[in-house]
């Protein structure tokens, strides 16, 4: 799923996991830096309430999901931007992060759901750790697309299927 800020991903992916049977995982990148993350994702935390496992994890997402249990049918992994921010901040190796992530992401140990945001749609940044940071993640989600089997862009909480069918 990809979208603009609140354009309705994280909701939609959601329900798409739920349309599946077995054991959901939900992988959360986010940290609470600040009171208002903290609201944001106690609020992403109550709307999955029961119906994923979650497991926070901002930095080390491909070994956390190749580390998965058996048994587990769904990973829904949100949100890739956010887990590009957070390499970012700590100054970890981006290069080694992302190709990681795409071989992961190539034979997958289960069907993955994948949020990332459209970060190249609005004005250029003025400032050049934005600029690299939107660059970097346009570059992972060309890279990300043409990997997957499905890509839906969300606009104003409608599902457009860019690449295979929404169900």
């Amino acid at each position: 799923m990809i979208g603009g800020g609140r354009s309705g991903k994280s909701t939609w992916a959601e329900a798409y996991a739920r349309s599946h049977e077995g054991k959901r995982i939900y992988l959360a990148t986010a940290e609470a830096f600040d009171d208002e993350m903290k609201k944001r994702i106690k609020a992403h935390q109550a709307r999955r309430s029961g119906e994923f496992i979650t497991i926070e994890e901002p930095l080390e997402l491909s070994e956390r999901i190749m580390s998965m249990a058996s048994g587990v049918d769904v990973c829904l992994i949100d949100c890739l931007t956010v887990w590009l921010g957070n390499l970012m901040h700590y100054e970890k190796n981006l290069e080694t992060y992302l190709e990681d992530l795409y071989r992961v992401v190539e034979s997958p140990p289960c069907e993955l759901i994948l949020v990332t945001n459209e970060t190249g749609l609005g004005i250029i940044p003025t400032d050049s750790m934005s600029r690299t940071f939107r660059d970097r993640a346009g570059w992972m989600n060309q890279r990300l697309a043409v990997l997957a089997d499905r890509v839906v862009l969300l606009v104003a909480g409608i599902p457009l299927a860019l690449k295979g069918t929404l169900s």
